[in-house]
């Protein structure tokens, strides 16, 4: 089936795509305190709460993007509802394939939880911060170990050790490239069991309402084999959390 399709089955029930609570969200808003027409580019916006979020509390321009066929309306509907004054523009593209107008010119560049998009984390931030302005901040969502995984766990999941690092590595990754850390949020185990416990409750409720869809079987079984791996070896060998990096040099 479309993976799309899969994940907009699956997520429905999400207000973030992703294993933070939207307390620790708004959070992370209240900590990134743009200026007055501060620029703000989110690399898989998915249904766009972070972005709206930002223009609620600050003036800012934002441009968001997605390659989901389903997220994007929902990000334009959400503007539309709640900001419909505010300057955001929603794309729907491979977030690789976007180049802004100048580089180094956004205050705040973020991709929370898709760094698959730039082949992983290291590519992620370097990625970003090509596109953040001096001084501006990067930020980014992604899994760590929380322990060696065990080779079974791999398997299920189809990765490798070395796809992920540990928390501690993820941030040598951005100190490496010249981004000074100023904070992280970190995902506990009832983030990350509401994040993997709806997906389970929309499957099953999507199921129950599209019960002649050709795709059901499919989702239930992917979906049955995500919560097997997730109860037996996830919950205890991969973590999340959301860096927050600045990079150096003067602000705008």
């Amino acid at each position: 089936m479309d993976d799309w399709k899969f994940y907009d089955i699956t997520h429905r029930e999400h207000v973030v795509c992703n294993p933070m609570s939207v307390e620790k969200l708004e959070e992370l808003v209240a900590l990134l305190r743009p200026g007055p027409g501060a620029r703000v580019l989110d690399i898989a916006a998915g249904k766009g709460e972070f972005m709206v979020r930002l223009a609620e509390r600050y003036d800012i321009e934002g441009i968001g993007v997605d390659l989901s066929p389903h997220y994007i309306p929902d990000a334009r509907e959400k503007q539309e509802r709640r900001v419909p004054d505010a300057r955001l523009e929603f794309l729907h593209m491979d977030g690789a394939d976007y180049v802004p107008d100048e580089p180094e010119s956004f205050d705040v560049v973020a991709c929370l939880g898709a760094s698959w998009i730039f082949g992983g984390h290291r590519g992620t931030l370097g990625a970003l911060s090509g596109m953040a302005a001096r001084g501006g901040w990067v930020v980014v969502g992604e899994p760590y170990w929380r322990q060696d995984p065990p080779a079974a766990y791999l398997e299920a999941i189809g990765e490798q050790r070395e796809t992920y690092g540990t928390h501690h590595e993820n941030v040598g990754v951005g100190q490496e490239l010249g981004l000074e850390l100023v904070y992280t949020l970190v995902s506990n185990e009832d983030d990350f069991d509401r994040y993997e416990g709806l997906q389970w409750y929309a499957a099953a409720q999507w199921a129950g309402e599209h019960a002649d869809d050709p795709d059901v079987e499919e989702v239930l079984e992917r979906v049955g084999r995500n919560r097997e791996s997730y109860l037996k070896w996830g919950r205890e060998t991969l973590g999340w959390a959301i860096y927050v990096f600045r990079k150096g040099g003067s602000g705008k």
